[in-house]
């Protein structure tokens, strides 16, 4: 449906233009956007590889196992039906730690992990309760280092690029916090109706 909407959108502001004879200009504009495009992911690129190097030394130096340890007693209370032991919840948290650290991308994948080993647990085609908290946790994503954003904000010569670091913290703080408390209430409802 919404491949449907692009295309309509795409294809009535072509007639509009051919119509209003600004073709030349809708074309320029094409053009300048699949430079910039290609500009933008090249250095998205270049930042994603230096945070995952990053990454990769944080793990080398215990980091990432220190961080483990630290969450680990919290996403255990987070993820009751999880057993103590079981795979999904070291997949949670390395993509809560790559979250930490604002790498998305690098957190996507054990993102779908965890998720696959939460389906396996539960044995069924529907959304378990460990799955629809992890999907909200994930999307509210606390993140200490707005990776993404910074690079984006040097690209295009802030003077500061940093300097939403704090609000950063604040706002995802409060998205997460938000988003568990939304989660248990739901939970809490659905719990109450049966």
């Amino acid at each position: 449906m919404v491949n449907i909407i692009w295309v309509l959108m795409a294809g009535i502001g072509i007639i509009y233009a051919m119509i209003n004879g600004t073709m030349d200009e809708v074309n320029e504009a094409l053009f300048e956007s699949a430079d910039e495009a290609v500009t933008l992911s090249i250095g998205l690129i270049s930042i994603l590889v230096f945070w995952l190097g990053i990454m990769k030394i944080a793990e080398e130096a215990g980091i990432l196992a220190f961080l483990d340890k630290l969450f680990r007693p919290v996403i255990l209370r987070i993820f009751p039906d999880i057993p103590k032991g079981h795979p999904a919840i070291g997949y949670i948290l390395s993509n809560i730690t790559a979250n930490i650290f604002g790498l998305g991308n690098a957190a996507t994948p054990m993102g779908i992990k965890a998720m696959e080993q939460m389906k396996e647990l539960s044995g069924s085609d529907t959304a378990s309760r460990s799955m629809i908290t992890f999907l909200a946790l994930n999307t509210s994503s606390l993140t200490v280092i707005p990776t993404t954003i910074i690079s984006i904000r040097m690209q295009y010569d802030s003077v500061s690029p940093t300097e939403i670091v704090g609000t950063t913290i604040i706002a995802t703080c409060i998205s997460s916090v938000s988003a568990l408390i939304i989660d248990r209430i739901f939970y809490y409802r659905s719990l109450r109706r049966k």
